[in-house]
Formats: C-alpha cells, structure tokens, sequence
C-alpha cells in the first residue's frame, strides 16, 4: 500500500510524528510541507490529491489546524472523496460506506495518539460496497456538471 501525506504549517509537527510511527508499517511518500513556515494549505491538498486521483497512490493523509481546508480543496478533484475525521468510528465509516480515498485531519483538534488511529483504521477498513456504491457513483456524476 503506497500513502501519500501533506500538511501545511500548522499540521507540519503532526504530519512528522506520523511518519516516524509509520514508516516500518506502510510505504509512506511525503508531498510537503517542510517546516513549520507559514504556507498555503490548497497548494498541497491539490497536488496530493490530483497524485490520488492519477492512481499514483492508494490513500492520501491531509493535515491542516482545522482539516477542513485541505478537505475542501481535496474534494474540488474529480474522483477524491476526503473525509474530514475526529474519532476513529468516522474514519471507519468513511471507508465503509463513502469510500474515501483521503482522511483530512485537524492538527490542532486532534491528538498523535488519535491521529494514528484513525490512520489505522481507515487503511485498514475496506469499502462495504452494496447500496453504498451506487451512493457513491452519483457523487461523481452528479458533480461534473
């Protein structure tokens, strides 16, 4: 499984943490930011997202303070569908029945601890398919108009 990850400055520390705890676990490619100098969030959620999108990786990670921002940007990308998520049970359900192709996390509302599982559990979690799919096909079909 290859993941990317990308935050901007304020999910920077965060992003950091996740990627020493991980990197013995999954391939893990870091898309940005470098430091904890202020940078604009929908820069990165737009170049991680258009990788997911291209196939290049299976799912991404965003992280911005709120993860909201990073969510909207993402989801402006046809076939992204990023899931802002605070418990580990939303991240589940948005695998299971959204499939979401992004987790989008709040750095600032949101733990290390936390954070890792909710990684876990939305990598690890499998799409139920079923009636969900065909919720899932209007997603894209409704919105590229």
């Amino acid at each position: 499984m290859k993941v990317a990850i990308a935050s901007d400055h304020a999910g920077f520390e965060l992003k950091e943490k996740i990627k020493i705890f991980f990197s013995n676990k999954i391939q893990i490619f870091d898309l940005g930011t470098n430091s904890n100098d202020s940078v604009d969030y929908p820069d990165f959620a737009f170049e991680l997202s258009k990788e997911i999108a291209n196939k290049k990786f299976d799912f991404g990670v965003l992280i911005c303070g709120s993860g909201i921002g990073m969510s909207i940007v993402a989801n402006k990308i046809n076939g992204i569908r990023a899931a802002v998520c605070t418990n580990t049970e939303l991240a589940k359900l948005s695998r299971l029945h959204n499939n979401a192709n992004i987790l989008c996390i709040g750095a600032r509302f949101t733990t290390f601890e936390e954070a890792k599982n909710m990684i876990e559990i939305f990598l690890n979690t499998t799409f139920e398919e079923g009636r969900h799919t065909r919720r899932v096909e209007k997603i894209h079909s409704l919105t590229n108009c």
